[in-house]
């Protein structure tokens, strides 16, 4: 298995995904009636997959309850940056010497044998990161609610933690909601989501390499992708909900525009809401659906398809437009073996997406936008929801549960075994041209 990253990786998680399924399933894990196995497992699952979703109300749990769920997304959060770092240097080791530097550079220019110096700094930077954010949350918190000293404390470390690791899991019973024109709440837990999302090659190559001149290719495709999507997101939101009643109707100006950017960015993930999903306008959730898809950067605390992989096509689309036979990014040609990759793992994912969303059509009575939505939820790790997932049935939760562990697991599974694979053909075929379009 250790030969073997990608299903290690796997494997790893299947087993925190059983421990924290057996640890939720004693009696003492919720202050109310036992929600029962399934339950168990498919929350354990949605807070080690750092998702977010959850088949019954998480407000039930006991303070052990809650203690077994911020231990799995801190686990599944840290576990899945520090094994999607290190997969990118072990595959490095697999090949030559040529793609073993440009692996090197593309992961920020870490050596092969800085794998112990390289996950002592994510434990820094997630410590720090996560201790700082959590003492503001909880002055913020202290001072909306009156909770005790102890209280507050508490609150603002778990909420921290889901929101570094992108989670989206929260204690207080309507989520965020009633933090939603608390500036310092949503401001902060916004940083940490962003901070999270962006990966850790791009936030320790940031901190070695201060000229952007000097930035790997992968570190600019993040940041400039992220930068417009955390510009479109929450502008779309803004001009769809604007005047809906249902949520950011009744707001202020001000705080229509802490709610739009806020719902902007919480779905490149994270899974918070401060106002009711499942109350949007249909455009507001195809935006929504196309954000989670995307997701995050690599080796982050974020799912989907990944944003480099969508900047990759984006540049891909670019290049045939202009009739250049070549991918060029700020100055640099994309590998062909990279955009291959790219395409196989856009194409598996919306075979995920799409067939759970035709499971769930012919499974229950919920609409098309409302299937689709939770399946992308899943597979995004985003954990945002219309409302329906404690209405679905076991063998409907038990598919999102498979579908939660692939989005985690998949896109990094997938690339590391592509790579793995590439080896240069010794003959070529007589080439052909099908018609295309």
């Amino acid at each position: 298995m250790v030969d073997n990253p990608p299903l290690a990786l796997l494997a790893s998680f299947v087993v925190l995904i059983v421990v924290g399924a057996a640890a939720l399933s004693l009696p003492f894990a919720t202050d109310a009636e036992h929600p029962g196995l399934l339950d168990a497992l498919f929350l354990s699952t949605s807070a080690a997959t750092v998702t977010g979703l959850a088949s019954f109300d998480i407000a039930a749990l006991s303070l052990y309850g809650e203690l077994v769920v911020l231990a799995l997304i801190q686990v599944g959060g840290f576990g899945i940056m520090t094994i999607g770092t290190v997969i990118g240097i072990v595959t490095a080791r697999r090949l030559g010497i040529r793609q073993r530097v440009l692996a090197r550079a593309e992961i920020g220019g870490i050596e092969f044998g800085e794998v112990r110096s390289l996950v002592t700094a994510i434990l820094r930077i997630t410590v720090l990161m996560e201790v700082i954010n959590a003492l503001v949350l909880a002055v913020a918190i202290i001072a909306a609610n009156g909770r005790s000293v102890v209280n507050g404390l508490y609150e603002g470390l778990f909420l921290s933690v889901s929101a570094f690791n992108n989670a989206g899991i929260t204690i207080q019973p309507d989520g965020l909601t009633a933090f939603r024109s608390n500036v310092v709440v949503i401001i902060a837990t916004s940083a940490a989501i962003i901070f999270g999302g962006l990966g850790f090659p791009v936030i320790i190559e940031l901190a070695r390499r201060r000229r952007p001149a000097r930035w790997s290719l992968h570190t600019k495709l993040v940041l400039l992708s992220s930068a417009v999507l955390f510009a479109l997101g929450p502008l779309v939101v803004a001009a769809f909900e604007w005047t809906n009643p249902d949520t950011l109707g009744p707001l202020d100006t001000g705080d229509k525009a802490l709610a739009s950017w806020f719902q902007g960015v919480s779905p490149r993930t994270a899974g918070f809401n401060t106002v009711d999903i499942g109350a949007m306008n249909e455009p507001t959730l195809l935006v929504v659906i196309a954000l989670m898809f995307i997701g995050a950067g690599p080796a982050s605390t974020g799912g989907g398809i990944r944003i480099t992989t969508f900047a990759v096509l984006g540049f891909v689309l670019w290049s045939v437009v202009r009739g250049d036979p070549d991918t060029h990014a700020f100055g640099r040609r994309i590998p062909h073996a990279v955009v291959r990759q790219a395409i196989a793992v856009v194409l598996l994912s919306i075979a995920a997406v799409v067939g759970t969303t035709l499971a769930l059509l012919a499974w229950t009575d919920f609409g098309l936008t409302a299937t689709l939505f939770e399946a992308t939820s899943a597979f995004g790790t985003v954990g945002l929801t219309t409302g329906i997932t404690d209405r679905l049935p076991a063998v409907a939760h038990l598919l999102l549960v498979a579908l939660m562990l692939t989005g985690r697991v998949g896109p990094i599974t997938v690339v590391a075994a592509l790579a793995l694979r590439e080896q240069p053909r010794l003959y070529q075929y007589p080439e052909e041209r099908p018609i295309v379009g």
